[in-house]
């Protein structure tokens, strides 16, 4: 029950167990990839081009910021978590001038008057943001801060949706995103093999400028599909282990698989505070329908906790940074979205307690 990577379904690694040739050189892979991109574009409810790039999630993470930024341009992170805060760190390293506003490690974003002020003063070319704060179990409100992109004529806004595409409702063009980040780990129960970004015209604009060249650019893959030539040779069997998640999703119906994530997440937290231990987030928080973060409680150490959940056949996450050893995670998403597989869970969790 760890957030990430989750349990791949033998469906999903079925899918791959064909000797596929050299997508460089085959027309099968273009059609492949193409499909990939249309289910992609279903799930994220946009109309822009879905980039596929071989790597891990943290791949697109820089690849949206290298692309895109130069040293000295001005990012607004907006952080609610690790990974929020760690995104500011990520362009301040390639020498953007960031500014931070910090709303702590277990709320959402609450004063949106806050971010606007923000916003006025600093006047950014970019805002970051997390969707789903996995550390945390945490949401924000990512419509809200669209609306004021829109407003004030901020040039790209940047949204790790990672833990939350495929199991939350995420509204990438409604919602004014120029670069949704996503990967295939999480929701989509595929390997960790690749991760996909949407990416707005604007933001394409920008990628020309910039004209960044490494392994993770962004810009090498506008014309790729047209020119059947990708800037390095494509993970076929991950790319059709990623198709084949998306299309479970969708014959599942994303309406359906959303509701069931937060049917399971609902039931994972009732039982959480019924075991009498305390969500790591705070009351007024959006709780995120994928992970439920809860403190270790007092007494007990984490490694004591893991250790005697693994005699159980139990593995829940741990933490990182200033959460570690503090905080722990269950993941009850994509395929670990399941009433049955939560429900045991918890029981042994509570039996261990």
């Amino acid at each position: 029950m760890v957030p990430g990577p989750v349990s791949v379904p033998q469906e999903i690694l079925d899918a791959a167990t064909a000797n596929y040739g050299s997508a460089d050189l085959e027309t099968e892979y273009v059609a492949l990839y193409k499909s990939t991109e249309k289910a992609l574009q279903k799930i994220m409810h946009t109309c822009n081009r879905v980039v596929i790039q071989t790597g891990e999630g943290m791949l697109v993470l820089w690849s949206a910021l290298k692309s895109v930024l130069s040293p000295g341009d001005r990012v607004l992170a907006l952080s609610t978590g690790l990974f929020g805060y760690g995104i500011g760190g990520m362009a301040e390293s390639i020498g953007c001038e960031v500014r931070i506003v910090d709303f702590g490690f277990n709320e959402s974003i609450n004063d949106f008057e806050l971010v606007e002020r923000a916003i006025r003063e600093f006047k950014p070319k970019m805002i970051t943001l997390v969707h789903c704060e996995t550390p945390s179990g945490t949401m924000n409100d990512v419509a809200r801060i669209g609306e004021l992109k829109a407003r004030h004529g901020v040039p790209l806004f940047y949204v790790d949706a990672v833990s939350g595409l495929g199991g939350s409702l995420f509204r990438t063009d409604e919602w004014q995103v120029d670069l949704c980040l996503g990967a295939s780990q999480k929701c989509f129960s595929a390997p960790a093999s690749l991760s996909f970004l949407s990416v707005s015209e604007k933001a394409w604009e920008l990628a020309e400028e910039r004209n960044y060249t490494g392994y993770d650019a962004l810009l090498p893959f506008r014309e790729a599909v047209k020119n059947r030539y990708f800037p390095y040779t494509p993970y076929w069997h991950g790319t059709v282990q990623l198709y084949k998640a998306s299309e479970r999703i969708l014959q599942e119906g994303l309406n359906r698989v959303i509701a069931r994530h937060e049917k399971v997440a609902a039931y994972c937290r009732k039982r959480i505070s019924g075991m009498g231990l305390e969500l790591f987030a705070a009351p007024d928080a959006l709780l995120s329908p994928t992970v439920t973060a809860v403190k270790v409680p007092a007494g007990l150490s984490w490694k004591k906790l893991d250790v005697r959940l693994r005699e159980q056949g139990v593995v829940v996450g741990g933490n990182y940074g200033c959460l570690a050893g503090r905080v722990f995670r269950v993941g009850h998403m994509g395929s670990q979205a399941d009433p049955e597989l939560v429900r045991e869970a918890m029981d042994v969790l509570a039996s261990v307690l």
